[in-house]
């Protein structure tokens, strides 16, 4: 989630040393940072249920399967965004340290307060990927997956997955049950307290 602005101007370079030494994590974007802070507890469950579901299912595939605190560098410019699940099975991306760049599926758990920069710039922004096949969007108050796919023309196609239907990632060869990314996951009014 983003929480604030802070009004400075930095340049990739400065924001990667400065961000080492703060006690939050900072999204980069044309000169500004963005501070971040966690999410509700079904937001956390999705993300944890999605990565741990990956895991298993890319173990001894050559693929890196990463959560929360792991920044995607888009270009040497920036933007720098932390997906919460991202995964990359791109042979460059093995030794990384700092950040991936070569991710092919990115996934957002979307809340309230940041769904539209999801789906808008930060999914604009996801494009500059050459090797992104795949953005999943999951909805933290509804059983409903998006999961926008590139297709052979280049173009960004929507698929939705709701309750009782299987959640398909082309990019990863992976179909789960979109129940399972909601298990244990309470999608009321009293999970918004």
């Amino acid at each position: 989630m983003i929480v604030a602005k802070e009004h400075f101007f930095m340049t990739p370079e400065d924001y990667l040393e400065w961000e080492e030494k703060q006690p939050l994590k900072y999204e980069y974007m044309d000169g500004e940072v963005y501070a971040m802070t966690g999410g509700t507890i079904p937001h956390n469950t999705i993300g944890l249920n999605l990565a741990s579901t990956l895991k298993s299912h890319l173990r001894n595939k050559g693929c890196k399967i990463q959560i929360n605190d792991v920044k995607v560098q888009l270009s040497e410019q920036g933007p720098y965004h932390y997906p919460d699940v991202v995964v990359s099975c791109d042979e460059r991306d093995k030794k990384a340290f700092k950040f991936l760049q070569y991710p092919c599926l990115i996934i957002e758990v979307l809340s309230p307060s940041t769904e539209g920069f999801d789906r808008g710039k930060k999914f604009r922004n996801y494009r500059q990927v050459e090797t992104l096949k795949e953005y999943v969007l999951v909805s933290a108050d509804q059983k409903l997956i998006e999961c926008f796919r590139l297709n052979d023309k280049g173009v960004w196609e929507l698929y939705s997955f709701g309750e009782n239907e299987e959640l398909q990632v082309k990019s990863i060869d992976f179909t789960c049950p979109v129940e399972s990314i909601y298990e244990d996951v309470i999608l009321t009014d009293e999970s918004k307290s």
